[in-house]
């Protein structure tokens, strides 16, 4: 648990020392350079969706950093911005036995600008987790994550965002070794972003 305790404070400490926004040159959606979020929620796997036979639930915590790639493209609804993310993951998993799942990922994302107070947002990427869960069925405990979903952010105030997503998760140590039951599971995310 020291590991476990050791990235909840890094990745705090990122988000409170973040120096805010000059109020001579305000920060928002269409101007920052970059996001830093933190996202909690709940997951919980498909049995029966591929080899998934396992149930595992898990309570998460994700910080974010966001880099934006571009300046607003497009035009109309599709407007948008490209955003990189890096992600650093704790999936505590609750059930079937109490363990962290830790690792990183790297997402691309499209943020679409064109509404005024909400921003909604796809993203698809990967990484690495180590994962001890002690499964008979999951040969390694270095397996490889994949997801993509959709979310909304709703702005109060320029610089900060409400985020509420949904995440399709999978992990499996892609065939490195055997066993190799896959974890196929949904994640439900709510958090609060900054822009800088």
């Amino acid at each position: 648990m020291n590991l476990t305790r050791t990235l909840l404070f890094a990745v705090l400490a990122a988000l409170l020392l973040t120096s805010p926004a000059d109020a001579a040159d305000p920060v928002d959606l269409k101007s920052a350079q970059y996001e830093y979020s933190l996202l909690t929620g709940y997951g919980i796997t498909h049995r029966g969706f591929g080899d998934t036979r396992t149930q595992v639930q898990t309570v998460d915590m994700i910080g974010r950093f966001g880099w934006f790639l571009s300046r607003e493209l497009g035009s109309g609804w599709y407007q948008g911005r490209h955003e990189l993310l890096m992600e650093l993951p704790l999936h505590l998993v609750v059930d079937p036995k109490v363990s962290p799942m830790v690792g990183g990922y790297l997402l691309g994302s499209w943020k679409f600008t064109s509404l005024d107070d909400w921003a909604p947002y796809v993203f698809a990427g990967g990484g690495i987790l180590y994962v001890d869960l002690g499964l008979p069925t999951m040969g390694s405990r270095l397996n490889f994550s994949y997801q993509g979903g959709a979310g909304v952010q709703y702005f109060i105030a320029p610089d900060t965002a409400l985020s509420l997503e949904y995440r399709y998760h999978h992990i499996s140590n892609a065939g490195t070794d055997s066993p190799n039951e896959p974890l196929n599971s949904s994640k439900i995310l709510l958090g609060i972003a900054f822009y800088r």
